[in-house]
């Protein structure tokens, strides 16, 4: 059965992008997509050498999870390996824009980077990356705003930390090439100083927690909040709880 998104790899072609079509990409997905809404951005957290090795994974699916993972692999290089024209299990619980169904409703391309700040993104995939975002959402008819992060998307907030560069930026830069401009660049993130609020869960609540002298439990509850409102007013930061650049420098957390 061939699926809906047989678009995909004469879209990105069309932008001038480096394309490799693997073998039945048309006919392969978790059954077909629904209306597409947008993409959803990651990053594999793969091998950091080598140009595409997370393909196979992406492709075949992993023991807890089958495949494929994503329609769309972008390789070091900046080619983009399309991968399957159907639906992918990518998402997982989330929500965006009032868009619930992930897999059914999002584009997934997985980038190659081990996302722990100690690879750095080529300028190529980077430049890629937003040239590709930007072609499939001008195909849809859709805003940047549709260009998501996995970690922007996923509930409960801090269950993913993918892409690990900044979305406001890359949306941004997303937003200037749909406009016919050039390509922006984009900030890494550093992912234990990333803004954190109450219902965020994970490692970089667990830093903050122990920052603060806390229980370190890496669940971002009331007791949280309250402590990091007590420690910005005693620092005379705006006490609303969010710990953002402010609170971490003030916090010392380097």
């Amino acid at each position: 059965m061939t699926h809906s998104l047989t678009w995909l790899a004469d879209t990105l072609r069309s932008a001038g992008l480096k394309v490799v079509e693997q073998p039945g990409w048309e006919a392969r997905g978790r059954g077909d997509m629904g209306e597409v809404k947008g993409v959803l951005i990651h990053h594999t957290a793969g091998a950091k050498t080598g140009n595409a090795p997370s393909l196979d994974i992406i492709l075949n699916g992993r023991p807890d999870l089958p495949g494929p993972l994503s329609q769309l692999l972008l390789a070091r290089d900046g080619t983009f390996h399309v991968l399957a024209a159907g639906k992918c299990n990518h998402a997982g619980p989330g929500q965006w824009q009032g868009v619930a169904h992930g897999n059914s409703s999002f584009i997934g391309i997985e980038a190659e980077n081990q996302g722990t700040g100690a690879d750095p993104w080529p300028q190529v995939q980077m430049y890629a990356y937003a040239e590709g975002v930007a072609a499939i959402l001008k195909h849809i008819g859709a805003d940047a705003v549709m260009a998501v992060g996995h970690k922007e998307y996923a509930r409960p907030r801090g269950r993913k930390v993918d892409p690990s560069f900044d979305m406001l930026e890359f949306r941004a830069s997303v937003e200037s090439v749909m406009g016919g401009n050039a390509v922006k660049a984009v900030a890494p993130t550093d992912p234990v100083r990333s803004m954190l609020r109450k219902g965020d869960m994970g490692a970089s609540v667990k830093a903050l927690q122990t920052a603060l002298g806390i229980s370190a439990d890496g669940n971002f509850g009331p007791a949280t909040e309250s402590a990091v409102k007590l420690f910005q007013s005693a620092k005379s930061l705006t006490p609303d709880g969010v710990v953002g650049p402010k609170t971490w420098l003030a916090l010392g957390v380097k």
